[in-house]
């Protein structure tokens, strides 16, 4: 399940089976001059039926998009063993936007098997910059200035100390000793590069940075996006840890980031601040013992409290880890039981018997419920 079925540069499209990893389609294309945008940082690793199930998104999503604006077609089989083909090598479809629907479902409709991508020309050129801040709300409030100036980045990545000194200690990238740390990539031309870092430098400078570092060469690049690549890495190195998945608006940046402080002191447990921090899909690591009586319990219970502030200030309780088994509790905070009621009737469409990840999404009163009135109505 790992094969390119067709690529088409005219068109910009890629086939391939859903088995292959996400990095491997760009290095299916890369030497014509193309690659694939999505690029979360299990990339190594992660197939595109993953990422599809859980729209995936990454460091560059920010200015390409999450899955969903790169997928155009999928083929699927039904619970039923029925193949169906829906989009295909083109940017849209006519009726109802059931690709929209399946990417993201987390493996509830059916299982995918193939997908048409969609790859895109290489800039000319990319660079990022370092920008280090003694505190993580001012770090927050740059970036909201960022997007509310018009400047689109391709990136803009935001760690906390904790992640900062795990990642130091593990990968070596360079990086300041300071509260907070952003990495911002802009692309293009040299004279778009300029022109882009000009604007982002003069806002950061606003701001009082600790260090401004530019990028002058294609190593220091890789050494600056080294350290974000391991970060996940480095803090397993130092601790347990669970991640979250909570996506906000980016103007709540400097509110979350304050109040997650806050709660930590009350938990008593550190939490490691990782983060797409351009369209607000944060990661928060939640530091624990598993070996400590009760820790566990107290770091899901942290957890559920930080993703019900996520939904308190607008955001949502996933960006692109799903919700699985460890969420679904949480789904009545975001959706209304009449909501639910909806999302389980399109379930009852693809799968009525609900053979496929049974157990997850829906809280189970709730997907109980909901399968004992079904099957009173067909009786």
């Amino acid at each position: 399940m790992t094969e390119v079925l067709d690529t088409d540069y005219d068109n910009r499209i890629i086939r391939v089976q859903t088995g292959r990893t996400n990095i491997s389609v760009t290095g299916a294309v890369e030497e014509d001059g193309f690659f694939y945008a999505p690029d979360p940082s299990s990339q190594l690793a992660c197939a595109i039926a993953g990422n599809i199930a859980m729209n995936s998104g990454g460091a560059h999503c920010l200015k390409y998009g999450v899955t969903t604006n790169n997928l155009l077609g999928v083929t699927m089989v039904l619970m039923d063993g029925t193949v169906v083909e829906i989009g295909g090598a083109h940017l849209d479809n006519a009726g109802y936007d059931l690709l929209g629907l399946i990417c993201g479902s987390e493996g509830q409709l059916g299982v995918v098997t193939e997908a048409t991508l969609r790859i895109l020309r290489k800039p000319e050129g990319a660079r990022p910059v370092l920008i280090g801040y003694d505190s993580n709300e001012v770090a927050g409030q740059c970036v909201s200035d960022i997007i509310k100036a018009g400047v689109l980045p391709v990136a803009i990545e935001f760690m906390d100390r904790p992640c900062i000194r795990a990642t130091e200690a593990f990968a070596h990238a360079g990086y300041p000793d300071c509260e907070a740390l952003l990495i911002v990539e802009v692309e293009g031309s040299d004279a778009e590069i300029d022109a882009q870092l000009g604007v982002i430098s003069q806002i950061a400078r606003k701001h009082n940075p600790v260090e401004l570092r530019e990028s002058r060469s294609a190593e220091e690049s890789a050494r600056i996006w080294l350290g974000r690549k391991s970060a996940f890495g480095a803090m397993g190195q130092i601790n347990d840890y669970m991640c979250l998945d909570g996506t906000i608006p980016v103007s709540a940046l400097p509110r979350v980031l304050r109040r997650i402080g806050e709660m930590s002191k009350d938990y008593g447990l550190d939490v490691g601040n990782v983060f797409h921090a351009g369209d607000g899909n944060m990661h928060p690591l939640i530091l624990f013992n598993a070996n400590t009586p009760g820790d566990l319990e107290k770091c899901e219970a942290f957890g559920a409290d930080i993703l019900k502030l996520c939904v308190e200030v607008g955001g949502c309780l996933t960006g692109e880890h799903g919700v699985g088994i460890e969420k679904r509790d949480l789904m009545g905070t975001q959706f209304s039981d009449e909501d639910m009621v909806v999302q389980m009737r399109v379930k009852d469409v693809f799968d009525p018997d609900w053979l496929l990840n049974p157990a997850k999404v829906f809280p189970l009163s709730a997907s109980e419920s909901h399968r004992a009135a079904q099957s009173e109505v067909a009786a």
